[in-house]
Parts: C-alpha cells; sequence; structure tokens
C-alpha cells in the first residue's frame, strides 16, 4: 500500500502564519469593541452624575420661598434670595440634602468656587438665623461640576444675569440652571434647565 502524503514543512508554516494573522484580526477587534465600550460607560456615567445634581438642584430651587428676614446686623427686613452667574443664595422648603431635624425652611448657597478646592459647593444653615448665607455650612462638595450659570426670569418675563432679593423685594419667576461636569476625562453639558418658582411675591 501506498504511504499517505503528510503536510510539509512549509505548508504548516503557512497554516500557522494564517491563523495567527487571524487571531490577531480578532484580538485586534475585540480590543477596539472593548474601548469603545468603556468610552461609552464613562460618558454614559458622566451624564448621569450631572443629571442627578441637576435635578436634586432644580427640586430644591422648586421649593424656593419668598422668605423675609434681617440680614446680618442690618434691622431691615428683606426678601433672602440673591444670585449672579455663578452664585446663588435662597431660602428653600426642601433643601438638596435634608437636615437632621424637621426644619420649615432651609437657607442654601450653592456656588462654584476655584482655586485648591474647586467645584460646586453647597452650604446650608436653618432658619430662623441672623447670618442664614454666610455662616452656612457645607453639606456637599463636588469636584467634578466644572462649570455653573444661573439666569434669573424676571415679572417682564426677560431673563437677567443678577436678582438682589433686597432690591426687588420678590424672588424671579424662574431660574435657569446649567451645569456641566468633567467625570473620568469626559466633559458632559446639559441643556439648559428651567425651574419656574411657585411663589414671586413677598411673603411675611
Amino acid at each position: 500500500m501506498r504511504r499517505a502524503r503528510g503536510f510539509t514543512l512549509v505548508e504548516l508554516l503557512l497554516a500557522l502564519a494564517i491563523v495567527g494573522l487571524l487571531l490577531t484580526i480578532a484580538f485586534g477587534g475585540l480590543r477596539v469593541a472593548t474601548a469603545a465600550w468603556t468610552r461609552g460607560e464613562d460618558r454614559a456615567e458622566a451624564h448621569q452624575h450631572v443629571r442627578a445634581i441637576a435635578f436634586t438642584m432644580a427640586r430644591a430651587l422648586g421649593a424656593a420661598y419668598p422668605y423675609r428676614a434681617a440680614k446680618g446686623e442690618a434691622p431691615e427686613v428683606i426678601v433672602l434670595f440673591n444670585g449672579v452667574e455663578q452664585k446663588l443664595e435662597f431660602v428653600t422648603q426642601a433643601p438638596p440634602l435634608p437636615l437632621q431635624a424637621p426644619i420649615a425652611f432651609t437657607a442654601v448657597v450653592i456656588s462654584l468656587e476655584s482655586g485648591e478646592e474647586t467645584g460646586l459647593v453647597v452650604r446650608e444653615r436653618a432658619l430662623p438665623n441672623r447670618d442664614p448665607f454666610t455662616k452656612a455650612e457645607i453639606v456637599m462638595r463636588d469636584p467634578s461640576i466644572t462649570s455653573l450659570a444661573f439666569k434669573f426670569q424676571n415679572e417682564d418675563g426677560d431673563w437677567v444675569d443678577t436678582w438682589d432679593g433686597q432690591e426687588l423685594k420678590a424672588i424671579p419667576r424662574g431660574v435657569q440652571l446649567r451645569l456641566g461636569s468633567t467625570l473620568n476625562g469626559r466633559t458632559q453639558t446639559l441643556p439648559p434647565l428651567t425651574v419656574t418658582l411657585r411663589a414671586t411675591g413677598a411673603a411675611r
């Protein structure tokens, strides 16, 4: 009987080279897919994080109240609501982080700070108090928040960059909030979020 012909060394080397090439292509595709999946997860996490912060702030703003009290040592009673582009002082019935004891009204300061400890800072203090904003204590600090901007809607429906409750004797009709964050190297900026305030008059 004739002996069966086997593979030559050249044929074996060629087959191994083809298999190695196919494995390289397969692992390259897997690596690209894994990187894309990781980027998607990072982007989703950053988006979810900034949305959670925005809705927490929106909930507190939605419960803003035209609280009237003296500020500091001044005897004059004013509406405690002051805002600029990157800082807002107001009184709410639903603080971002509820205090330990049940309190009807809480003074809240939301600001974007720079320096050694950058990011979003939220301060709170129970009312009544003579220094509701300047002596408020930090309850939350989030360095991932890299941009913050407020705008305020007046009685005419126009949006302005600042709001002085002492001068205007009221809180705005609405507050527009813009937030951006950088998390895991991913930057996410939310579309403007508009919160309508329920009470605009100066309550006693």
